[in-house]
Formats: structure tokens, C-alpha cells, sequence
């Protein structure tokens, strides 16, 4: 799968999300990369030689935000190409898991924690 396929995975895996949710992204961006940093994998306490994420959101969760949050970057949802693609071989599985990501970093936007977005299967 090329870098452009998977892009456009991620855009569909966004068109596809209910009107509710879409209405409520603000000040976010999606974003395709290639690999997380072994840096990044440390700061996060993982083992950048057995471990890899498929997708991170870096920001401030919507209901953390209140009359002072004005005027900053956008918040951040990386979603990364070749740890998907080396995981999950065939398009359709692919496909799949960049949906779950996709979903998961949303709710990690919302303010869910990992244990609850988990919890409805994501």
C-alpha cells in the first residue's frame, strides 16, 4: 500500500464519523506519518525495539478547555503509516485498523481515557 492509499484511508475514516462528532472537531489536526520517533516511544515509556504506536493524539481534550483556551496551535492526531501497514497486510485490514485508530484518537480528543475507548471496542 502506497503513502497516498493510506492518506486516503485516513480521510475516509474521518468522512465517516457521525455528523455529532465531525460538528465538534475544532482546532484539531489528522495528520499521516510515517514512523513515531524512538524518542517519542521513550517519553511515552515504551520499547522502541518491541513496541510501536499506530496513532497518538498531543493536545488539550475538548472538555479541558474553557474561556483562557484561545489563540494556540491546533491539537494533534497522528496517524502512522508503517507500523499499520507492517502489522495489518492486506487492504482490508488495513483499512480496518486505520478506522479504529482513527476512532480511538478522536476519543482521546473527547477526553476518553484508553481503559473506556477500549471498553467500546476501539
Amino acid at each position: 500500500m502506497t503513502r497516498a492509499d493510506f492518506a486516503k484511508l485516513v480521510i475516509e475514516a474521518v468522512d465517516e464519523l457521525p455528523d455529532e462528532f465531525l460538528r465538534r472537531l475544532e482546532n484539531v489536526e489528522i495528520v499521516v506519518e510515517d514512523e513515531p520517533e524512538p524518542g517519542l516511544l521513550r517519553s511515552l515509556g515504551m520499547d522502541s525495539r518491541r513496541e510501536t504506536l499506530f496513532g497518538l493524539y498531543q493536545g488539550t481534550p475538548l472538555h479541558l478547555r474553557d474561556g483562557s483556551y484561545s489563540g494556540v496551535l491546533p491539537d494533534k492526531i497522528s496517524i502512522f503509516f508503517r507500523p499499520l501497514v507492517r502489522a495489518y497486510r492486506s487492504p482490508e485490514r488495513i483499512r480496518a485498523q486505520v478506522r479504529q485508530t482513527v476512532i480511538h484518537e478522536i476519543g482521546h480528543y473527547f477526553g476518553l481515557s484508553d481503559e473506556t475507548i477500549r471498553d467500546l471496542g476501539y
